[in-house]
């Protein structure tokens, strides 16, 4: 029997499987098609085959990193969450993936990576907690000037620049896209009756990271909990296909969300952290040595053996004390 495919996708907080949009998507669509993927769910890109995330490395060790390239390669394996689909369903599906592309990924790029108190305090606190030193330090920055160029692709505008007037109109149009799933989802449970479909794992791993997160800037979240069916469309599928990671209450500190979400590799974590701790303190004493900043004094055997007088003690033991 053939190995499974190796997903790589970012951990998960807030209650989510995965926080990345394009992470959810693909963990949505393998749910729902019932494909058997080996998941890693990491918070180092660079461990990644293709050093982004997610990565789909394939049994035939080819890796693919897009969302739909993913999709594309699990339905040849016979995995299709859209096999029932009628033609028109099928074009219904695409018409709305990319309505969401150009209307609401652009004003979620925005909330997270842009508007400065949810970057501030959410994104860029949440990658820089999560990353293992050193790249914890600049990864973040690069990651959102990667999300920058993309807002500006995804707008066709070079010389974009943030601001209320781009905010609101991203989040103008933004509103409409929900408006407009709502109205198509109804009263139905998915958007094609029953079974879920690409199209279903497209909207959730839209919406979900909205509805779940803490941004201090909430504007999109505020109108999405107005939406009432499609805040029980993505509450129902966490429950449904996700029920470890739905139970996840998002009032845990971060650090405690993420040990729960996968709680196996919590010693792996620990142990990296302490090594890399090791390796910047030897860094640091190693240079103060070279420097002269600290210097290594030889002590005489006969010292060492005398015995310590009172004094001596009494700063150990006040010692002991200040560390309990």
């Amino acid at each position: 029997m053939a190995a499974p495919d190796e997903l790589f996708c970012w951990e998960g907080d807030w209650g989510l499987p995965s926080v990345n949009t394009d992470c959810l998507v693909v963990l949505a669509y393998a749910q729902f098609a019932g494909a058997p993927l080996k998941l890693h769910k990491i918070s180092n890109p660079w461990r990644s085959p293709s050093g982004s995330l997610p990565a789909l490395r394939t049994n035939q060790k080819e890796t693919i990193s897009r969302p739909s390239d993913i999709i594309i390669h699990l339905r040849k394996q016979k995995y299709n969450a859209d096999y029932d689909l009628s033609a028109k369903e099928g074009a219904d599906s695409l018409a709305f993936i990319s309505l969401m592309e150009e209307k609401l990924m652009p004003a979620l790029i925005y909330a997270f990576w842009v508007e400065p108190k949810n970057y501030v305090e959410v994104t860029r606190r949440w990658y820089a907690e999560h990353m293992p030193f050193p790249l914890n330090f600049f990864l973040p920055g690069r990651m959102q000037s990667r999300q920058l160029e993309k807002l500006r692709l995804l707008r066709g505008d070079e010389s974009l620049e943030a601001g209320d007037e781009l905010e609101k109109e991203l989040y103008r149009e933004a509103v409409e896209c929900m408006n407009l799933l709502s109205q198509r989802l109804g009263s139905h449970k998915f958007f094609f009756g029953d079974s879920p479909s690409s199209l279903d794992a497209y909207v959730f791993g839209h919406l979900a990271p909205i509805l779940k997160s803490k941004l201090p800037n909430g504007k999109l979240q505020q109108h999405l909990k107005s939406l009432d069916n499609l805040n029980n469309f993505c509450t129902n599928i966490l429950l449904l296909y996700f029920p470890r990671d739905g139970r996840e209450t998002t009032n845990q500190k971060p650090s405690t969300q993420s040990e729960g979400a996968d709680f196996d590799n919590v010693p792996n974590k620990r142990k990296k952290q302490f090594l890399s701790a090791l390796v910047a303190l030897g860094a640091m004493l190693s240079y103060a040595l070279l420097t002269g900043m600290v210097s290594i004094q030889h002590v005489h055997q006969e010292a060492l053996e005398e015995p310590p007088d009172l004094q001596d003690l009494e700063s150990h033991h006040h010692e002991d004390e200040g560390d309990d």
